[in-house]
C-alpha cells in the first residue's frame, strides 16, 4: 500500500544544490569563495563519501575540493550531465569532468541526503573507466 502521509516540509531544489555545489565548491579555485559556498550549501557538520576515504566537516570538503583542482590543472572542470533528481530528502546528479574543451577524463553520480534544505552527506560515486 503506497504512503499517502503529505511531507511536513517542502522538498529542497536538488537540481539547484547539486549544481551550486560542482560549480561553487568543485570548481572553485579561490578558497574563499569555495568556504563561502560550503556554509551556504552545506550543513554545519557534513559528510562526503569517496570511494577510497570518509571526509568530515566542511573545512576538509574543501580541502579535498582544492587539491582535485590542484592535482589537475588550471582548465579542469566538473559540468553537470542532465538535471539532477530527488525525493523525500535524497538528490542525484551525474557529471562529468576534464579539462574545459578537452577529452572526459572522468564521469559520476553525486547523491546527496539534504537536511532543512541543504547537503548533509554526499556521495561520490565514479564509473569505471571506458575501454
Amino acid at each position: 500500500m503506497p504512503d499517502t502521509e503529505t511531507p511536513t516540509a517542502a522538498e529542497p531544489d536538488y537540481d539547484r544544490l547539486l549544481r551550486a555545489n560542482l560549480d561553487r565548491v568543485f570548481n572553485e579555485r579561490d578558497a574563499g569563495k569555495r568556504a563561502a559556498a560550503l556554509d551556504e550549501l552545506f550543513v554545519d557538520e557534513p559528510v562526503m563519501y569517496e570511494p577510497h576515504d570518509v571526509v568530515r566537516g566542511r573545512a576538509a570538503i574543501a580541502d579535498v575540493a582544492g587539491k582535485l583542482l590542484e592535482q589537475f590543472g588550471p582548465t579542469f572542470r566538473f559540468s553537470p550531465v542532465g538535471a539532477a533528481v530527488g525525493h523525500h530528502g535524497l538528490g542525484t546528479l551525474r557529471w562529468e569532468a576534464g579539462p574545459d574543451g578537452g577529452p572526459v577524463a572522468v564521469t559520476g553520480t553525486d547523491v546527496a541526503e539534504m537536511a532543512g534544505g541543504r547537503i548533509a552527506r554526499l556521495w561520490v560515486l565514479l564509473n569505471p573507466p571506458s575501454t
